[in-house]
């Protein structure tokens, strides 16, 4: 029995020492971990959900997606709370993470000593920045610290959009408000803001796995953020996320219509709709083909596994 403990012990110590031996999760892990994503990747490993998919996703709600990702056992993808840069300005991004802990002078002096050893320059909380893409949002997980846990100011504030051209998701504060809110196009989802700079604070890691609020995010996750919060999704599950909240959002459409026409009552919309209402759908799109948020064949594909 003690040799099994021995063992369980080891095993146990063979899977963490990668995510503590390198301050950025290594291509092997991400792509073991993200192994049910078959399509392409970034440079540095994380999944690549395609532009296209994003455009589409910012016009779907926050309950269409929550919806959905409930229904394949994800449950704990949404966080709210947000204090907003602009309120009615949502966007959409790839996930690049990073976590930040209370600072303990040893682990950050070796932690600062290995960052440059690797080329990384200045301080810790600027790494992140200087590795993201276009399409990028950044998503930091600094513990809910407002004061001295002020993560960026208008100058990082810049940088960010200038590679991104997106915003942030920071489970901490920020600083320069009025800054931050002259960079057209950028949006920032805080904790709170504060004049404060950042301060007893450690970068301990990029692209790990954070939690932010009771919301578990992978490297790669592709964010959706809107006034009522931010929701993660699991890159494998875009496709299926957009293409059903897109199919859910057209039916709304047909249904509020044909309410307000009184072709048929409540129940009949509300409930399984008859061959007729199906019929009558399938109609109503060929008469109003700007309303198709898919291509043709992409609802018909769906519609081949619907029950409606």
């Amino acid at each position: 029995m003690k040799n099994k403990h021995l063992l369980s012990g080891f095993l146990c110590m063979l899977v963490s020492f990668p995510l503590f031996s390198q301050i950025e999760m290594s291509r092997e892990l991400l792509d073991f971990y993200t192994s049910e994503w078959t399509g392409e990747r970034t440079s540095d490993g994380r999944p690549k959900v395609s532009d296209e998919l994003l455009n589409r996703l910012k016009n779907i709600s926050i309950e269409e997606a929550w919806g959905v990702m409930r229904g394949e056992g994800y449950h704990n993808q949404f966080e709210a709370g947000w204090v907003m840069l602009h309120e009615d300005e949502p966007f959409v991004g790839r996930a690049l993470t990073a976590q930040y802990m209370p600072q303990r002078p040893d682990i950050n002096e070796r932690i600062l000593e290995k960052g440059h050893a690797e080329g990384r320059i200045g301080a810790s909380n600027s790494w992140p920045i200087d590795m993201l893409q276009e399409g990028d949002v950044y998503v930091a997980d600094c513990f809910g610290k407002v004061i001295d846990g002020t993560l960026i100011g208008d100058n990082l504030g810049n940088s960010i959009y200038a590679k991104s051209k997106t915003g942030v998701i920071f489970d901490g504060g920020s600083r320069d408000l009025e800054g931050l809110h002259a960079i057209k196009g950028f949006n920032a989802f805080v904790r709170g803001w504060d004049p404060s700079f950042l301060r007893e604070t450690m970068m301990t890691g990029i692209n790990v796995p954070v939690r932010i609020g009771r919301a578990t995010v992978f490297p790669g996750d592709v964010v959706l953020a809107k006034k009522e919060g931010v929701i993660f999704i699991p890159p494998h599950l875009l496709e299926k996320v957009v293409i059903n909240s897109e199919f859910i959002g057209l039916r709304d459409k047909f249904g509020h219509q044909r309410l307000k026409e009184g072709t048929y009552t409540p129940g009949q919309i509300d409930g399984s709709w008859s061959d007729e209402i199906k019929e009558d759908f399938m109609n109503w799109i060929d008469e109003n083909p700007e309303y198709l948020p898919m291509s043709r064949e992409e609802l018909d594909e769906y519609l081949k596994n619907r029950t409606w």
